[in-house]
């Protein structure tokens, strides 16, 4: 038995808490065996704070009803998916959670459809009116104006990102609750970036230039947009800057970030340059770094196959340093340690095993035994939720490794194919004696300053740096 769920045992040992009125009529509810009253009981379980416990008394009453057509019970579906999260109903067939109505619902619904391709579908579910106080809203501005871009509405998709910058606001300044306004704050920033994002696919790569200087540096997802940036710079055909932008993630400050696109821009960026030598180093260097542990990271990952339970204890037992893993994997888990996605999983996942402690205080011995095996239900697909993430999230690593060590291949050939052709037409090799950069070659605009680089960090300057390599093209 795993030891979180072990915590279950000790529920019918503490019987000192005082019994709650909601608890008492929850249990009326649950005796007299009507599942169209389960949403009343859910609510008074709510009012108690026994979110998760509630999960399977929701997700019950919505296989069983044949249509909810009640605006109250919506209601109670909204309250309890914003308290435990969309994934515990994500699970849930389209034609069960199409019986509801609830805005969160339909978000979830959305969420699905989006995912397998069915924008047309994705929209229309988002289509009928979210009310802007409804907890929902700022993340289903952020989807929808998604969808958008992707399908080439990029005046649209824009108008609706700066609309999910407004409302992710200001639920914000109304919310009070540390994880909520993180989850808040981190929309907000999505929906900021997806102007540029949108900009970028219009080509109008100067546009987006712009619109990405709007994202605040102190931003949980700046780090990763820096990597946007610096192709944005690439097209842009700025590539002095391009540099200065992936020479940012050397900072220990951003020592996390596991990404190893990073190096092949810059090996392809050194490669526009026609500067070959650093172009070769750089290549060099990626396989020293990565090609021994590749293989080992992909056989552990075969090891572990589907146990989700494995994977969920990874990323936590690898922060507290209980294991040493490869190189590889440890970037990767210190990365997804910091993942949004998996930060939100993980607090849910804390917040419901807060309910074990309210349930020793349920005054019946029969409702405190449901509630603990519901809990123990709905704490287990939590669980089994972050393992799945966790894997996917290494098994996406996994191919962005393999399709960089392709790229890096193809420069590899592409170099050695460009200095054969410089010796064939007798042009010499540049790049012994040059000096390493000049100011001449900087470029800057007027929201830029300049400051001289003495090999130092500082925080409010990250992804200020610019490169002034001349290039060797001829």
């Amino acid at each position: 038995m795993n030891s979180f769920l072990s915590i279950f045992l000790l529920a019918s040992l503490s019987l000192s808490g005082k019994a709650f009125a909601s608890f008492s009529e929850a249990w009326k509810i649950y005796q007299s065996g009507d599942k169209n009253k389960y949403p009343q009981m859910v609510s008074e379980l709510i009012d108690e704070k026994m979110y998760f416990s509630s999960v399977p008394f929701i997700k019950e009453y919505l296989v069983t009803t044949s249509r909810v057509n009640d605006a109250v019970v919506d209601k109670i579906v909204d309250r309890l998916i914003t308290e435990v999260g969309v994934k515990q109903f994500e699970v849930l067939p389209e034609t069960i959670l199409g019986k509801s109505n609830a805005p969160t619902i339909r978000y979830i619904l959305a969420r699905k459809a989006f995912r397998q391709g069915k924008n047309e579908l994705a929209l229309k579910y988002l289509d009928k009116n979210i009310e802007d106080w409804n907890p929902v809203k700022p993340f289903a501005l952020m989807l929808e104006a998604s969808i958008h871009s992707v399908v080439k509405h990029e005046e649209q998709a824009t108008r609706i990102f700066k609309e999910c910058i407004e409302i992710s606001q200001d639920h914000i300044k109304k919310e009070k609750d540390k994880d909520r306004i993180r989850q808040l704050k981190i929309n907000r920033d999505y929906c900021l970036v997806g102007i540029p994002r949108s900009q970028f696919a219009m080509g109008k790569f100067n546009s987006a230039y712009s619109s990405y200087l709007d994202l605040d540096k102190s931003s949980y997802i700046w780090p990763e947009i820096l990597f946007e940036e610096a192709w944005n710079s690439f097209y842009l055909k700025d590539y002095n800057r391009t540099l200065g932008k992936l020479v940012t993630y050397k900072s220990p400050i951003l020592g996390y970030i596991f990404n190893p696109e990073i190096e092949v821009l810059k090996a392809l960026t050194y490669m526009e340059l026609c500067l070959w030598d650093d172009t070769k180093n750089s290549v060099e260097n990626f396989y020293v770094k990565y090609e021994s542990d590749y293989g080992a990271y992909n056989k552990y990952l075969d090891s572990l196959g589907k146990d989700y339970r494995q994977y969920y204890s990874l990323v936590k037992e690898h922060a507290e340093k209980k294991n040493k893993h490869i190189d590889i994997l440890g970037n990767a888990l210190v990365s997804i340690g910091r993942d949004p996605a998996y930060l939100e999983l993980y607090s849910s996942f804390k917040s419901g095993k807060d309910e074990i402690e309210r349930i020793n205080n349920v005054p019946s011995d029969k409702m405190r035994l449901i509630l603990g095996e519901n809990l123990k239900e709905t704490l287990s697909l939590q669980r089994d939720l972050i393992g799945s993430y966790i894997r996917g999230q290494l098994q996406l690593f996994a191919a962005q490794m393999g399709k960089a060590f392709e790229d890096m291949s193809y420069i590899k050939l592409e170099v050695l194919s460009k200095r054969k052709t410089e010796l064939y037409d007798n042009v010499s090799l540049r790049g012994a004696s040059r000096a390493r950069g000049d100011i001449s070659f900087l470029k800057k605009t007027d929201k830029q300053y300049f400051w001289t680089f003495n090999g130092e960090f500082w925080a409010d300057e990250l992804g200020d740096y610019v490169f002034s390599l001349k290039s060797e093209c001829r």
